[in-house]
């Protein structure tokens, strides 16, 4: 279903800032031009003072500098910024913005969580290549929250929940490897929030996995050499590799996970957190696989501009 049938319109540039990255996408739609990703750690220890650190804060303002290179080289005419969960929470979140504003000239817009999983929703369902078995379900695992977004061709049902990545990691995950005790603890907590989860994960025909933490665990389950984007894009994974390379996470100390070739530095060590919250997620669907996805909510962002 990749949308191939488009002219190429005016030069957009979409940012999405998370809680453990922010993305760069730079494309004359249908075309891509930039794609780039910095692990900046946003949402350090948000969920534990209810504020963005200061030096979190500088982490990501060097990213944005980079980005505003980038975008002013290839003569960018629209610039859309969309921050997620961790500056939603932080009640410094004005210090960020003022930040943004200043080196971007644009206003970053705090997503909410609605129109997020709408966002994300049509980045990867606009990306198959097969059409699939409706309805889909898009799950999209940041580092501060999961939105699960069920839908045919537009986003029918859709929830965002506080238990991300990082945000799993900080508050149950403090041993290196992860005591069973930890890993009982967070599994309680993140079903806790998928029973309370208003969509119906269970309905799903196909179920659609994006962002970092989703396409890292496909690379483990294809035991790649390297991050390789393209044989990452469209593989399709069973529920069951999911769940042994879960539990392969959970038991690796985090310099065991460094040495994995396709992982990231900035995602070791929240990796077993964001694998777990996966693994929940696909034992409450009716579906043996998932289908992993490299466009996301930052190809929902681009084209909605265009």
């Amino acid at each position: 279903m990749t949308n191939t049938g488009v002219e190429p319109t005016k030069t957009v540039a979409a940012i999405d800032c998370g809680t453990n990255t922010i993305k760069l996408m730079i494309a004359r739609l249908p075309d891509v031009l930039v794609r780039e990703t910095r692990m900046v750690r946003l949402g350090q220890d948000v969920d534990r003072t209810g504020r963005l650190a200061d030096e979190a804060l500088a982490r990501t303002f060097a990213a944005v500098d980079e980005y505003a290179a980038l975008i002013r080289e290839h003569d960018v005419e629209q610039i859309r910024f969309c921050a997620t969960s961790a500056s939603r929470d932080a009640s410094n979140a004005e210090v960020f913005v003022a930040g943004v504003r200043e080196r971007l000239g644009i206003e970053p817009e705090v997503v909410a969580g609605h129109e997020e999983a709408g966002l994300a929703f049509d980045g990867a369902v606009r990306n198959l290549r097969d059409e699939p078995n409706k309805p889909v379900l898009v799950v999209d695992i940041g580092g501060g929250s999961t939105e699960l977004i069920l839908g045919s061709t537009s986003p029918e049902a859709a929830h965002s929940m506080d238990i991300g990545s990082v945000r799993m990691h900080e508050r149950h995950l403090h041993s290196d490897p992860p005591t069973p005790d930890e890993i009982a603890a967070a599994t309680r907590d993140i079903d806790a929030h998928l029973d309370e989860c208003p969509v119906p994960a269970g309905d799903a025909a196909t179920v659609v996995g994006v962002a970092g933490t989703i396409l890292t665990v496909a690379a483990g389950v294809l035991d790649l050499p390297a991050y390789d984007r393209d044989r990452i894009d469209q593989s399709v994974l069973s529920r069951e590799a999911v769940h042994t390379m879960t539990e392969r996470l959970l038991a690796m100390t985090v310099e065991e996970r460094l040495a994995l070739p396709y992982m990231e530095p900035g995602r070791a060590d929240v990796i077993g957190a964001g694998a777990l919250i996966l693994d929940r997620v696909l034992r409450r669907t009716a579906v043996d696989e998932l289908v992993a996805s490299e466009a996301d909510i930052l190809d929902g962002i681009a084209w909605s501009m265009a």
